[in-house]
């Protein structure tokens, strides 16, 4: 009785194991005559799109701005929780709300150099540090 209970216990603990978070951040540039439209629409963010971000789980995202030199920069930063991010990505990608919703931020956008020759918007960054 008290090995079933045992092993009933660390089967349940187990299936109950946190799932480790990994850290994604990238930057971008911001077009001076779209950053009014791109910040009223993240005062605001649709609805449908904030709920895909957390089915294809995603916590903690933030975008941060900042000019430097006279650009305006895009700096956005996510947690993901969840077992396969390239998946959940295409998952997201593939909904026609958050089309929608990139159709409308895209264009408010401009590209790194290295992000537009691989016809992306964001740039990937390296984490060099982090405190926990």
């Amino acid at each position: 009785m008290k090995k079933t209970l045992i092993s009933s216990l660390l089967i349940l603990l187990t299936g109950c194991a946190v799932q480790p978070v990994h850290r994604y951040a990238w930057v971008t540039g911001l077009r001076p005559e779209k950053a009014g439209h791109y910040e009223d629409l993240h005062a605001h963010p649709w609805p449908s799109v904030t709920s895909m971000l957390k089915k294809c789980h995603v916590r903690d995202y933030s975008i941060y701005e900042r000019e430097i030199g006279g650009k305006i920069y895009l700096f956005s930063y996510l947690e993901y929780t969840g077992r396969d991010f390239d998946a959940d990505m295409k998952k997201m990608a593939a909904d026609p709300e958050t089309r929608r919703w990139w159709k409308e931020t895209d264009p408010c956008q401009a590209p790194l150099p290295d992000a537009a020759a691989k016809g992306k918007i964001w740039s990937d960054t390296k984490e060099v540090f982090h405190l926990n």
